[in-house]
C-alpha cells in the first residue's frame, strides 16, 4: 500500500502533508521574504497580509470540500469562523502584553512570529488529546459544553475588566529562576552581560518575557477555543487545520486592528454569546438532533456582526488610541 494513502487521525497521510506544506510555505514567505529585515509593519501592509491569510484559508476549505466532501468542508468553514472570532479576544490581550513590556512596534512582529510556532505545536498536542478523549468518551462533549457556557457567562460578567498580564504566576516564577534584563536589547530574546565578578551572565530580555506571556495567553484561549471547535466537529483534521489557519493570520490581524481596538469595545460581549451558543448547541443536539453547520455558521456571523456594528456605533467619534509600543 502507498504510504501516502495510509490513514492518520482519520485521513490519508497525503492530506496532512499538503496542509503542512501550505503552512511551511506561508511561514517561510512571511519571515524569509516579506519580513527579512524585521521592520515595522504598517496598517496597510497588515490589512493586505490579513486578507491574504484569509484567502488562503478559504481556498483550502474549498479544496477540502472538493477532496473530502461537503460535510467536512462546511464543518471546516464553521470551525474556522468560530476560531477566527475567538482569536479576536486574543488580539486585545496581545495589545496589553506589548504595552506592559513596552515592546516597540518594530519588534512586535518577531514576538508574534515565534509565538505562532509555539502555538502550532501546542495546539497539535491539545487537539490530539481532545480527539482521543472525544473518541473514547463521547460524554466529555457535555463537559466541554458546560465549560463553554460557564466561560461565556464569566466573559459577559467580566467584559469590562482588562486582565493584567504582569500578574501571571508563571512570569513571577520565571523571574525567580531566570535573570531578566531591565531593558530591551533590540530584537534579542537573550543577551550576555558581565555579572560584576568578571564572568558573563546570560539574561532574558523583556522581549522574551513578552513572548512567554503571549504563549501563555494562547494556552488560556486554547482551553476555550479547542472545545468550541470540537463542538462543531470531532474530525481532528478539520479541527487542527481550521485552528492553525485562524491563528496564522492573527499577527497580521493584530497590526491591522491595534490602532482601532478601542472601536471594538463591545465585541467581547458578542464573543461571550458565541461561546454560550456553541455550548448550548451541544446540549440541544441531544434533545432535537445535531444542528446543521450552516446554522451554526450563520449564528456565529450574526453575533459577531452585531457586536462589531454596535461597537462602532457606540464608539463613534472616539479619540484614536495609538498601538502599544508606539
Amino acid at each position: 500500500m502507498d504510504i501516502l494513502q495510509l490513514p492518520f487521525l482519520g485521513h490519508a497521510v497525503w492530506l496532512w502533508l499538503v496542509f503542512g506544506g501550505v503552512v511551511v510555505t506561508l511561514l517561510a514567505l512571511d519571515l524569509g521574504v516579506l519580513h527579512r529585515d524585521g521592520g515595522e509593519i504598517s496598517v496597510t501592509e497588515s490589512l493586505w497580509l490579513s486578507a491574504g491569510y484569509i484567502a488562503v484559508a478559504l481556498v483550502f476549505g474549498g479544496w477540502l470540500w472538493w477532496q473530502v466532501g461537503p460535510q467536512q468542508g462546511m464543518d471546516y468553514f464553521t470551525a474556522y469562523a468560530v476560531e477566527k472570532s475567538l482569536s479576536l479576544d486574543n488580539v486585545f490581550v496581545i495589545s496589553l502584553v506589548f504595552a506592559a513590556f513596552a515592546v516597540p512596534r518594530q519588534y512586535q512582529h518577531r514576538v508574534l512570529f515565534w509565538g505562532i510556532l509555539g502555538v502550532i505545536v501546542m495546539r497539535a498536542l491539545l487537539i490530539g488529546a481532545g480527539a482521543t478523549l472525544v473518541q473514547e468518551f463521547h460524554w466529555i462533549l457535555y463537559l466541554f459544553a458546560a465549560f463553554l457556557i460557564y466561560t461565556g457567562v464569566k466573559m459577559l460578567w467580566a467584559a469590562d475588566h482588562a486582565p493584567d498580564p504582569m500578574r501571571n504566576p508563571v512570569l513571577r516564577l520565571i523571574r525567580r529562576v531566570v535573570p531578566v534584563s531591565e531593558q530591551l536589547h533590540g530584537n534579542a530574546f537573550w543577551v550576555k552581560r558581565p555579572d560584576g565578578h568578571g564572568r558573563m551572565r546570560r539574561l532574558a530580555t523583556p522581549l522574551f518575557m513578552a513572548l512567554v506571556t503571549v504563549e501563555l495567553a494562547d494556552l488560556v484561549f486554547a482551553v476555550d477555543s479547542v472545545p468550541a471547535v470540537f463542538a462543531v466537529t470531532a474530525d481532528p483534521f478539520v479541527v487542527y487545520t481550521s485552528n492553525i489557519f485562524a491563528i496564522l493570520g492573527l499577527r497580521a490581524l493584530y497590526f491591522a486592528l491595534a490602532a482601532i481596538l478601542h472601536r471594538f469595545a463591545y465585541l467581547k460581549y458578542a464573543l461571550a454569546l458565541v461561546l454560550v451558543f456553541i455550548g448550548g448547541k451541544i446540549i440541544a443536539a441531544e434533545l432535537v438532533g445535531k444542528i446543521p453547520s450552516a446554522i451554526s455558521l450563520a449564528v456565529t456571523f450574526g453575533l459577531l456582526a452585531a457586536g462589531v456594528l454596535f461597537s462602532l456605533w457606540k464608539t463613534r467619534g472616539a479619540v484614536v488610541i495609538k498601538p502599544a509600543g508606539q
